[in-house]
């Protein structure tokens, strides 16, 4: 079953932000890890939001996702994630069709 990431982000260092952003993208591939889509906050219809931006990240499989998250290379980057923004990540299992 297939597995996705949304990351709720708000930023705090732009610059640090993109350094962020290009090695946390290079981590993903050895996962089978991609990028769905991502945007900027354009408004609430519901509810209470703090972030400014979301990304989706899929994964082929919920051990894939967890793999990603706990290799390496990706805590290796997590200082320049806290430096950079704050995210939370929420982890969910996608239905099979």
């Amino acid at each position: 079953m297939s597995a996705f990431v949304i990351a709720q982000v708000t930023v705090k260092d732009a610059e640090k932000f993109q350094q962020y952003a290009e090695q946390s993208g290079a981590t993903f591939a050895p996962f089978g890890g991609e990028i769905s889509t991502k945007g900027k906050f354009a408004g609430t219809l519901t509810g209470d939001q703090n972030h400014n931006a979301v990304a989706i990240i899929k994964f082929p499989t919920m051990e894939k996702l967890e793999g990603w998250y706990n290799s390496p290379a990706y805590q290796n980057i997590i200082p320049l994630r806290d430096e950079a923004a704050d995210i939370s990540f929420t982890k969910y299992e996608a239905p099979k069709a």
